[in-house]
């Protein structure tokens, strides 16, 4: 059990990053702008970074594709108890696709 545990720890950073784009196509980019508002995204990036909060975007080697963009959306929803469904994370991710990240 731990072998296959290990194998898939592995294999998940490789699985992300053969997402391109793709995986934000059809995604409700009206919702996903509605959710970031009324989730206070931009306000709690402003308090973790300062500024106008844009600095959160792309830090240097963390984020470098859609898939572990939509990742990192789902790990915020998750550690603050946003309870996002699954097409919530793909939008509101879609969002700052188009918006910050610009992944093709």
């Amino acid at each position: 059990m731990k072998t296959a545990l290990l194998a898939f720890a592995l294999l998940l950073p490789m699985l992300a990053h053969a997402q391109g784009a793709d995986i934000f196509k059809g995604a409700d980019l009206a919702l996903g702008a509605k959710l970031i508002a009324d989730n206070q995204c931009v306000q709690c990036h402003t308090r973790q970074v300062g500024g106008d909060g844009s600095a959160i975007y792309r830090p240097q080697g963390r984020i470098h594709n859609a898939g572990l963009l939509r990742g990192m959306v789902e790990n915020c929803s998750t550690q603050l108890n946003l309870q996002l469904f699954p097409e919530e994370v793909t939008a509101i991710a879609a969002v700052l696709n188009r918006d910050f990240y610009k992944f093709k």
